[in-house]
Order: C-alpha cells, then sequence, then structure tokens
C-alpha cells in the first residue's frame, strides 16, 4: 500500500477512474446508511481500489479516495477515519449531515478515536472482536450481503458478526 501521500481526484481528468470506483459501491437506503465498498478488501479489512496514473499502477484506500472525490484532493498525511465505525464504508456525508460516516483526520485523531472506541491505543482494554481477521471476516459478509443489492438483513448480520445479542 502506497503511503498516504497527496491524492488528486479532479473529476473531468479522472472521470472513467471515477465512475469505475462508483461501479463497487453499493449505497444504504436510508440518509444513515452507509456505502459499502464492494471492490477489493485487504487483510486489514479495509478496501482496496487500484489507479493507474502516468503508466504507474499504486492502491489507495477507497475511503479516501471517495474524500478525494468530495474535495477534490486530500493532501499529504490527512488520514480518512471512519466515524461510522465500517471499514468497508466510503460515504462521505456533507458537513452539516449530523451522520457522519467517513471524514478526514490526523494520525492524533485516529488514535484518539481508537481508544475511546477501546481498539487498543489507550488505556483501555481492547475488544477481542476487532483483530484483524474478525474485521476482515466482517468486511467480506457485509461486500456480500450487498454485492447483488442492498439487504437489511444480511446487512444486519453481518455488522453483528458471531458477537452474542442482548434479546
Amino acid at each position: 500500500m502506497r503511503s498516504a501521500g497527496q491524492l488528486v481526484v479532479d473529476r473531468q481528468l479522472h472521470a472513467a477512474e471515477i465512475a469505475r470506483f462508483h461501479s463497487h459501491v453499493v449505497c444504504g437506503p436510508t440518509p444513515s446508511d452507509c456505502n459499502i465498498w464492494t471492490g477489493a478488501i485487504g487483510a486489514d479489512g479495509y478496501g482496496r481500489f487500484y489507479l493507474t496514473r502516468d503508466g504507474v499502477g499504486f492502491c489507495v484506500r477507497p475511503h479516501r479516495y471517495a474524500l478525494a472525490i468530495a474535495g477534490g484532493s486530500v493532501a499529504a498525511g490527512v488520514l480518512s477515519l471512519h466515524e461510522c465505525d465500517n471499514p468497508v464504508c466510503v460515504k462521505v456525508a456533507a458537513d452539516t449531515d449530523p451522520q457522519q460516516h467517513v471524514v478526514s483526520g490526523s494520525q492524533g485523531d485516529n488514535m484518539e478515536r481508537m481508544a475511546r472506541m477501546r481498539r487498543g491505543g489507550g488505556r483501555h482494554a481492547v475488544r477481542r472482536c476487532d483483530s484483524r481477521g474478525v474485521r476482515r471476516e466482517r468486511s467480506v459478509a457485509l461486500r456480500e450481503a450487498v454485492r447483488h443489492g442492498w439487504d437489511t438483513a444480511a446487512v444486519q448480520a453481518a455488522q453483528l458478526g458471531d458477537q452474542p445479542t442482548l434479546w
């Protein structure tokens, strides 16, 4: 995976690339739902989007690419963070939208959020369910749940995984 250098996405120059990106996205039926990446998913459970520019191929995170589409570019060192806690979400909501999904932030913001969500990066015990393998399994299950259209029951089952319910 290429380091988080500047990523520029020009709507005219990269129109075919943007169309290919959108062909791998299934939008949730309600405004609060995630937009799910259905393309490649890495071992860490996060999506992969492969680009070729000026004869050079490289890979970017789809949620970072989505931020670049929304703003025209993402500066070097700026990360794309999942406020929705869904590693295959590519929904960039407007600043005025109360339900945030993918937002820009720093590595410090990312570490603070990891600690708050108890995924490491702080004094809290790490939740067992957040291992890379489990995250990948959930991401793949979620991708399969929407690959041929949004299936609400399958999406909920994929998000829950093998965690016990309270009911």
